[in-house]
């Protein structure tokens, strides 16, 4: 069973799936050199999972996990993911106190009577190469050996991958194949949209390598715990549990969004989910962060933001003329595809099947509403 105690405040709650990262070790270790890849819209959990459950379920069987994160790094995933391998071998390479240093470096000369001993230079391996991908299959290499441990290569937001030349991705695919007695990787992606392109394309690099897997969101006990914490505040009295299930879902299952909601509620000792929202929304703190990620779009950008809020197709003949007539200006497709593009690259816009939304839901509300600095 999961250890998911009540916490002593909001932000401390936490919800744990051991057996969940059990489950997924083992389907890796039934299928060397086939990945796992995770996908779930972006903050649903799949990062909290990674580091409380998966890593800790990994060295507690002996593997290695080395997590390196692509979206942080977008620029140069590969070089991301070398240096997560590159500090992982420093920190098994660094000898463990005196005894560890003795051991680990030749002895010069032994003085008189064994009093003393003189050392020399600590071995060295030769250079790691230059080569981006050369280098990615010498670390493995060198990390399995010095440690004699198994890695378990998790990189977060694998779509990111689908931006560069498949030369890159070739490489990935042939070290964890070539090497899969050393290494076995999971893959986390919130983009549908990128990470078809690379797993499911007839001819991308992954294609049929890696095994996708929707990986499930918060339920009930996560509510569960809100509103408990919340009725030890304010003597019993809770939100409802289907007006957190009704918000919950609205929010995309992203539970560090909902929990923030419950906690202004709780401020103001309020229950009503709908009048919570409402506050929350209208909030300066709030207002004022979504203001400043509008401040950097020209006023064409901002009505295909808004029109996506709104939920319309953004490059349908009706959309574009309507952006023309409220923009006083001709919007062409090719601008509405760059903003696309700009949006996307920005974080704020995701690609979920077919359709363009905006990635934070509360984001999408207050652009809905016109609420525009």
């Amino acid at each position: 069973m999961d250890d998911n105690t009540l916490q002593p405040t909001f932000d401390s709650i936490e919800i744990r799936r051991p057996a969940l990262a059990r489950a997924y070790l083992d389907l890796l270790a039934t299928q060397p050199g086939r990945p796992l890849a995770l996908f779930a819209p972006r903050r649903v959990g799949k990062t909290f999972f990674l580091d409380r459950d998966l890593m800790p379920a990994a060295t507690e069987t002996g593997v290695l996990p080395v997590y390196a994160d692509l979206w942080l790094y977008r620029t140069d995933p590969l070089g991301a993911i070398n240096h997560a391998l590159e500090e992982a071998l420093d920190a098994a390479a660094v000898p463990k106190g005196a005894a560890g240093k003795l051991a680990a470096t030749p002895v010069k000369s032994v003085t008189l009577l064994g009093a003393g001993v003189s050392l020399g230079d600590a071995p060295r391996q030769r250079d790691l190469p230059d080569i981006p991908e050369l280098r990615l299959d010498t670390l493995v290499v060198r990390l399995a050996a010095q440690t004699g441990r198994k890695i378990l290569l998790l990189l977060d937001e694998v779509q990111t991958l689908a931006d560069f030349p498949s030369d890159l991705i070739a490489t990935l695919r042939a070290v964890l194949h070539k090497r899969k007695d050393q290494v076995s990787a999971v893959f986390t992606g919130s983009s549908q949209e990128g990470l078809a392109r690379l797993t499911m394309t007839s001819g991308a690099p992954m294609y049929q390598f890696t095994q996708l897997i929707t990986f499930p969101v918060l339920g009930d006990e996560y509510l569960s715990h809100l509103i408990l914490h919340f009725a030890s505040i304010h003597a019993g009295k809770h939100p409802d549990m289907e007006a957190l299930r009704v918000l919950f879902a609205r929010l995309g299952y992203k539970p560090a969004l909902l929990r923030d909601i419950v906690k202004s509620m709780s401020a103001e000792g309020m229950t009503d989910v709908d009048l919570g929202l409402m506050n929350y929304l209208s909030d300066d703190r709030q207002t004022s962060g979504w203001n400043g990620l509008l401040s950097p779009l020209d006023h064409v950008e901002r009505m295909v933001l808004t029109a996506i809020g709104q939920g319309l197709p953004p490059l349908g003949k009706s959309t574009i003329q309507t952006l023309s007539d409220k923009t006083r200006t001709r919007v062409t497709v090719a601008k509405v595809r760059s903003t696309i593009e700009k949006l996307r690259k920005m974080g704020i816009l995701s690609n979920t099947g077919n359709a363009i939304t905006i990635d934070d839901p509360l984001f999408a509300e207050f652009v809905k509403r016109g609420h525009q600095g």
